[in-house]
């Protein structure tokens, strides 16, 4: 028999998720204010363009909160 479903905390992991996501593109910009002089161009680079997937990541993150908090309305637990 299949479980059921519970998404009860998943607005809560998806929360947490963001949050340690925000914290890494803090990391990454600090990190490129402490060692930007020491590292390549490409290097740079390759931090920016990985802290904007992580801006997108978060955008469809908030989007999943907002379904997520839509189901909890409807859901019955």
């Amino acid at each position: 028999m299949a479980k059921p479903d519970d998404r009860s905390d998943n607005v809560d992991k998806i929360a947490r998720s963001i949050g340690h996501t925000l914290q890494n593109i803090d990391d990454a910009k600090d990190y490129i204010k402490a060692h930007g002089e020491e590292m390549s161009k490409e290097e740079k680079q390759q931090i920016l363009d990985k802290n904007q997937r992580r801006e997108e990541s978060i955008n469809g993150l908030r989007e999943e909160i907002k379904d997520e908090a839509a189901y909890s309305k409807t859901a019955k637990f």
